[in-house]
């Protein structure tokens, strides 16, 4: 699921600056991208650097962020007493 995407075509010194900014915004844990949105950086993330020849004269150059939000863990599971909570308690006649 894409939560935002921008391509576009800059100068070498704009596409510096946007990293800068990119970078300065990493450091203070949040990334913030189109009309307002943020993303919340966390401490730990795994990054990739890929250059690529893509023909005689063309190359790529693609760097990756990626991590795992720790306040998104699915919550622990339930113990053994509370997923017998639902059954009927028994009766002394039986």
């Amino acid at each position: 699921m894409d939560i935002y995407e921008d391509e576009r075509t800059v100068s070498r010194a704009d596409l510096a600056a946007w990293l800068r900014q990119v970078a300065n915004q990493l450091e203070t844990g949040q990334i913030f991208y189109g009309a307002a949105g943020t993303l919340a950086v966390a401490d730990q993330v795994h990054c990739e650097l890929e250059i690529e020849q893509e023909g005689k004269d063309e190359y790529s150059v693609e760097i990756e962020f990626s991590w795992t939000n720790p306040k998104a863990s699915p919550p622990a599971e339930p113990a053994a007493e509370e997923d017998n909570a639902d059954e009927e308690p028994a009766t002394a006649a039986e």
